[in-house]
């Protein structure tokens, strides 16, 4: 298996935001490792299970590009053991551990999730989250409008199971970490929401990730209009 310990390469100038901000993106080698088969029991891993009085259902890994299940890695980013580095360009988030190691999730990236990017910390941690539409997609969608004033978290809430809030000093950034109702967009580029993992994805970093963790959010060129839902 290559070598995965390459760093990020500096591609600009960094965007000054209100905390100092990456502009990083990982190179073609050290995000992908040439997986071509796995010891991981993926069948379990992806397995159905109810959480919280809620059903999460099993995922069809045929609707996913291996790439993107949930591996442990050689770490890519140089960065310290316990934080988190999103990479929407190339729809990874890596979770860093000790001794070179980093769990990595593949996932789907909206529209906000392509137009920040910078240093931020876990303020907030939501179980089964509250879905609140943006107002542009109220005006357009009556079904949205339904939700003006909050979607109570469950089955069918675009956030999922979970969710986790980024936050600069006190500013909430708007950037969200959560999971997804539609599996399929794992590995691809929508037009609304953030950072979407699969739901057992989402639970597992949530289960592993305290408040006050860093998170670093590399910037990104892609327009992220592949696909048209709702977060």
């Amino acid at each position: 298996m290559p070598d995965l310990s390459r760093r990020l390469f500096v591609l600009g100038a960094p965007l000054l935001l209100a905390s100092c901000a990456s502009s990083r993106r990982l190179s073609a080698d050290a995000f992908f490792d040439g997986w071509g088969g796995s010891d991981y029991n993926y069948r379990a891993i992806y397995a159905g299970s109810e959480d919280n009085g809620y059903p999460v259902p099993a995922i069809d890994l045929r609707q996913i590009d291996p790439a993107f299940y949930r591996r442990e890695v050689s770490d890519p980013t140089g960065e310290a053991p316990g934080t988190i580095v999103v990479d929407p360009n190339n729809h990874y988030l890596y979770h860093v551990h000790d001794q070179g190691l980093a769990t990595r999730y593949g996932v789907g990236v909206g529209r906000e999730g392509f137009a920040w990017h910078g240093n931020a910390t876990i303020k907030r941690k939501s179980v089964w989250p509250t879905w609140t539409p943006p107002s542009d997609m109220v005006k357009r969608d009556s079904e949205a409008a339904k939700y003006a004033d909050g979607m109570p978290g469950g089955p069918g809430n675009p956030l999922g199971a979970r969710a986790m809030y980024l936050f600069q000093g006190n500013r909430d950034t708007l950037y969200r970490l959560h999971g997804t109702i539609d599996p399929t967009s794992i590995g691809k580029s929508m037009s609304s929401g953030c950072i979407r993992l699969l739901n057992q994805d989402i639970i597992h970093l949530y289960n592993n990730t305290a408040v006050g963790t860093h998170v670093v959010v590399l910037a990104s060129d892609d327009p992220g209009d592949e696909v048209d839902a709702a977060m």
